[in-house]
């Protein structure tokens, strides 16, 4: 059995009772990590502000059901995962916006205009090439692929971690990641010596 910290089953323990503020408080202590899972499982601010969401909301609604035999992270990381391969299976979440798109403004009908965050040319190309690279490639790994990679590389969560927020065996998330893993290399081959400099 995993050890929460004091903090949280506290707050745990106070959210079962019905006290409103001590969810608050769960909300605001991890809503960060949330939506920084959420924006690298779905690539879209909007659509990962949709996901945590949806996510504290079922944490409201199945709070009393939370046994506290794992972390609270990793059962709100189950919540968010499941909520994200819900939409994915529901089609939603597929925004696509035309660069063509007028607005509505004071002045009229205006063009939309899309602001250039990048850095200058000389600055950084190659590492924004390889970011946009890897960034597409995980995108378009299948969900379940790409939740690993996420889990993993980026929220730098641990196989037992991945194996508890998912509900399988120890052994299936290092296989499942290892493929994701050798898929993702076979995306990225034919830009490969961008990635050995």
């Amino acid at each position: 059995m995993t050890q929460q910290p004091a903090e949280d089953h506290l707050l745990i323990k106070r959210c079962q009772k019905g006290e409103r503020d001590a969810l608050d408080e769960l909300v605001r202590k991890y809503y960060q990590r949330a939506y920084q899972f959420a924006y690298r499982l779905s690539g879209d601010s909007d659509i990962a502000a949709d996901l945590v969401i949806e996510t504290f909301t079922r944490v409201y609604l199945n709070i009393h059901r939370f046994r506290q035999d794992s972390l609270f992270s990793t059962w709100l990381f189950r919540i968010l995962t499941n909520c994200f391969l819900d939409m994915k299976k529901k089609g939603k979440g597929l925004k696509v916006e035309s660069l063509d798109t007028l607005v509505q403004s004071e002045e009229g009908v205006v063009q939309k205009e899309y602001e250039d965050q990048s850095e200058t040319p000389d600055t950084g190309v190659e590492r924004d090439e390889k970011a946009l690279w890897l960034a597409k490639a995980i995108e378009s790994l299948p969900e379940y692929q790409r939740v690993m990679i996420v889990m993993y590389h980026i929220e730098n969560m641990s196989y037992e971690e991945i194996a508890q927020v998912l509900d399988l065996p120890l052994g299936t998330v290092k296989s499942r990641l290892n493929r994701a893993r050798l898929t993702l290399r076979e995306m990225l081959s034919p830009v490969e010596e961008l990635f050995l400099r």
